[in-house]
């Protein structure tokens, strides 16, 4: 079965940087876009940053654009997000989702953005 395994999640101060990772198994991982998405107390989930299913290209979404960098590692079937000058609003479930037909969805990790 397809599972979507992420960790890297945690308390950091305000203008801290956390790096998530997606563990993936159950498929190809090298022919499928991932993105991470990110949900915050009273809000909806959003696309916070994307890659395509050969790490040649990206998009960031928002707030996410030139704080956070999305990356691949297919040998390692992992997806990374960097998240950098972190903020309060930063505060959210991280989740990670392979695009395609059937769309899949991580457990999500928790980061949290604190004084």
């Amino acid at each position: 079965q397809v599972q979507l395994v992420e960790s890297g999640g945690g308390v950091v101060q305000p203008g801290g940087s956390l790096k998530l990772s997606c563990a993936a198994s159950g498929f190809i991982f090298s022919n499928y876009a991932m993105a991470w998405y990110r949900q915050s107390p009273g809000k909806e989930r959003e696309l916070a940053a994307w890659i395509g299913y050969d790490g040649r290209d990206t998009v960031y979404v928002g707030s996410a654009k030139g704080r956070f960098t999305i990356s691949r590692d297919d040998a390692k079937n992992t997806v990374y997000l960097q998240m950098n000058n972190l903020n309060f609003d930063e505060t959210a479930a991280y989740y990670c989702k392979r695009l395609g037909e059937p769309v899949s969805w991580g457990q999500g990790t928790q980061g949290i953005v604190s004084a």
